[in-house]
């Protein structure tokens, strides 16, 4: 029997994996049979996986026309994957060919085999009509209906919209100001003002620009926080939670002193990669944050850990590996993480609050509650004031609440909350 695609075959573990043990994607593909397939598999393997799962709700409304029931989870994965597959222009003698394979090569599952053979068969056939008829996936009902109350269905129905697309991918430009030109090198579009964003990027290692270090890949969304604080030149700058270290980049490109504080030793490992492509310079340091109690920063950035949900559209292996039950104990971590940041900030120091989340009570509430009970601590203008913030982003003069709707005639955005602090003097 023909060895299946590595990719495919790897892109149903991951899928499985996700699904049965509530993994992450981003932790998932630290695994050593992951690292050790070649870059161009582990890229593969890695969209089709994301893909996939992105688009569950659609594969599974295709196959239970085929199903009269479900079968064990590693089939039905296989299955959904060769959906997408056959739905969205992939082979289908390789498609079904492989997915047999795969099928048959857990001794478990073979007897599956004939089963997979079959349904796919037909799906090669309706499935492309059907596909793109097919509403797009909804947010699991455990969020959705919080922030539905927040932010009304037909808001919820834009997110699900953006959400059920391929993200474009954002670059930050070493240099703001070649902005313009690297999009134009790059046949991209600036976004924000300052991000370049690239519909079709292919290979990113293989783009203008990328050996030199002129850029990094960060979403428009997360580029903003830093871009609020204006000029940095000179000044002592702490990054908190700094992992995988867009932010970091940021500030030592417009000349910061900065140092880059995250637990994750292995995230930051991504950081040190590219302080090295390009050239620029940060003092990493491997530790807990509340660990660190003396120093007066004129400048911090802290990105707290979050419910990340504002970042579907670019993860969709988070409504699987998470069920909301985590979120009082991360809306606790962020009261006292920003508190003890503040003890760190100088004074006259700046400090930008920010987390990848659409729940108000993560961003907005976090911040009204610190104001109220801190008379040193006011929000700084300059969080309303940058020419690329749209006036109607600004929520009750608290700060800024990006969602992934906006700008989606461009492909969107992550969704923020993102403010300034200013510590009196």
């Amino acid at each position: 029997m023909a060895k299946p695609d590595k990719a495919r075959t790897t892109a149903v573990a991951l899928i499985t994996d996700v699904m049965e043990n509530a993994k992450l994607l981003s932790d998932l593909t630290f695994g050593p049979k992951f690292l050790a397939l070649s870059s161009a598999e582990r890229a593969r393997a890695q969209r089709l996986a994301t893909e996939c799962l992105r688009t569950i709700e659609r594969a599974d409304r295709i196959l239970n026309t085929y199903l009269q029931k479900k079968p064990p989870i590693r089939i039905l994965n296989i299955l959904r994957l060769a959906t997408f597959e056959l739905s969205t222009g992939g082979d289908a003698h390789g498609v079904v060919n492989d997915a047999v394979t795969i099928a048959a090569m857990d001794r478990k599952h073979a007897m599956f085999k004939g089963l997979v053979n079959a349904v796919l068969r037909k799906v090669a056939k309706s499935g492309p009509e059907q596909w793109a008829k097919l509403r797009a996936a909804r947010i699991p009902i455990w969020l959705r209906r919080p922030l539905k109350e927040v932010y009304g269905g037909e808001v919820i129905s834009a997110i699900e919209r953006v959400q059920s697309n391929i993200p474009p991918v954002d670059l930050t430009p070493k240099d703001p100001n070649r902005a313009e030109e690297i999009a134009s090198l790059l046949s991209g579009e600036v976004v924000l003002g300052q991000s370049v964003r690239l519909n079709a990027p292919g290979q990113i290692s293989k783009l203008y620009g990328f050996d030199r270090g002129e850029w990094w890949v960060q979403d428009a969304a997360a580029a903003l926080p830093v871009r609020l604080l204006g000029d940095t030149r000179g000044r002592t700058a702490l990054d908190l939670c700094a992992a995988p270290g867009g932010k970091t980049l940021q500030l030592a490109a417009l000349g910061a002193t900065v140092t880059a504080i995250d637990v994750s030793e292995r995230r930051l490992k991504r950081l040190t990669q590219n302080l090295e492509r390009t050239g620029l310079n940060a003092d990493i340091k491997v530790m807990d944050l509340f660990a660190l109690q003396e120093g007066q920063f004129d400048v911090i950035v802290l990105d707290a850990p979050c419910s990340a949900t504002g970042t579907m559209r670019r993860h969709p292996d988070l409504p699987y590996a998470k069920d909301g039950s985590e979120f009082l104990n991360l809306i606790e971590l962020q009261r006292k993480m920003l508190r003890h940041a503040l003890g760190l900030l100088a004074p006259n120091g700046r400090l930008v609050y920010c987390t990848c989340s659409l729940l108000p009570d993560e961003g907005e509430a976090q911040v009204e509650a610190l104001i109220t009970e801190n008379v040193q601590i006011e929000i700084d203008p300059g969080t309303f004031q940058h020419p690329n913030v749209d006036p109607t982003w600004v929520v009750d003069d608290l700060g800024l609440r990006l969602r992934p709707d906006y700008l989606a005639e461009q492909g969107g955005m992550d969704g923020f909350f993102i403010t300034l602090l200013h510590k009196k003097g």
